[in-house]
């Protein structure tokens, strides 16, 4: 995947920014749809000059920032693998091939970023990804009408859940809407407040044609919202088939040593923090 271009989706959970402490830096953000997500931004542009051009896909680690101030946590998230059409250097097509598991994790208190991907790729080890599951179709009666997303925590010898359990069609924007929504801003997004201008990201990744997008965060509970990453915690976010995984057996499942590997129908992440 150090290929694809790694982008974002703000706002797509209803109360994700709040808990985050992020709404207002979206306040004069106004869209016609008072649901519709904030924005796109980069996590990971490849052979940039930046920091974005730091490959921080680790599916093994959270490795937390140098500076041991900042306060980082993970961002349960449903992740897309999509092919992107062009004509005339703009998106004329987004196609949803797979889907997976994601961890966004992000830094919540840097004064001196400007921008929201300033806060993203902050190692080589705040991203991960799970396995990939294949797309049928990405519309109502598709594969992703019978999943959900789960995440949890280990430390202190216990495993709690860490964000909300939600079925991923409950997603403000999702199907055909996401993909849509997407793809125009990816041609039209202008660098704004904490956000990038898209058309120049992609220009200056020379237009790829594969890309991997998280379309938003959970909401946390309790334990989450009060509680930041500490070394030797271990994150582990889960897509499953709600009518074949119980939430009991997930915890189970990221209770164990090992994971399983042949376990079907899920897509898993699990990283130590160090």
């Amino acid at each position: 995947m150090e290929k694809y271009l790694g982008f974002g989706v703000v706002g797509n959970f209803a109360n994700h920014l709040e808990q985050a402490g992020e709404s207002s830096d979206f306040a004069d953000i106004v869209s016609e749809d008072k649901d519709a997500p904030k924005g796109i931004f980069p996590f990971y542009i490849p052979h940039s000059a930046g920091s974005l051009g730091r490959y921080c896909i680790n599916n093994e680690a959270i490795i937390l920032p140098k500076d041991e101030s900042f306060k980082v946590q993970a961002e349960p998230e449903v992740g897309l693998e999509c092919d992107l059409e062009y004509s005339d250097n703009k998106v004329t097509k987004v196609v949803p091939r797979f889907f997976m598991a994601f961890n966004d994790s992000s830094v919540r208190n840097d004064e001196n970023a400007t921008k929201l991907s300033q806060k993203k790729n902050f190692s080589d080890g705040s991203k991960a990804v799970g396995v990939k599951i294949p797309i049928d179709k990405f519309s109502r009666g598709g594969i992703c009408d019978d999943y959900s997303i789960a995440s949890f925590l280990k430390f202190d010898g216990r495993v709690e859940e860490y964000g909300e359990s939600s079925q991923i069609v409950s997603y403000s924007y999702f199907y055909e809407k996401l993909i849509d929504w997407i793809k125009d801003k990816l041609n039209s997004q202008k660098e704004h407040t904490v956000l990038e201008d898209l058309p120049s990201v992609l220009k200056e990744s020379c237009y790829p044609s594969k890309i991997i997008i998280a379309i938003g965060a959970t909401r946390y509970l309790e334990l989450a919202k009060k509680r930041f990453l500490k070394r030797g915690d271990v994150v582990s976010i889960i897509v499953f088939n709600h009518k074949k995984y119980t939430l009991d057996r997930l915890k189970e499942i990221v209770s164990m040593d090992c994971i399983p590997s042949d376990l079907k129908d899920i897509s898993i992440i699990r990283q130590q923090v160090k």
